[in-house]
């Protein structure tokens, strides 16, 4: 679940980025509950990564709808 490539990330509606952001949160939780396995570390780094390209996308589709309202006016 935790790596999406920046294509699809790219293509996806802000809503369902949303959603995707709020799951990969939940599952870093439970990621890093687990800490005793050797393999938490590297998820913990790919979920944070994927939350990082998420966060970016929603940041640049906010820009993108306010640039066009203001061409509007």
């Amino acid at each position: 679940m935790a790596i999406i490539k920046k294509k699809e990330i790219k293509n996806m509606a802000k809503e369902e980025l949303e959603k995707r952001l709020l799951e990969l949160r939940i599952e870093l939780i439970r990621v890093r509950a687990q800490k005793s396995s050797k393999t938490a570390g590297t998820k913990t780094k790919e979920i944070k990564r994927t939350i990082a390209r998420i966060l970016t996308r929603i940041k640049q589709k906010d820009l993108e709808s306010l640039k066009q309202g203001e061409k509007k006016k």
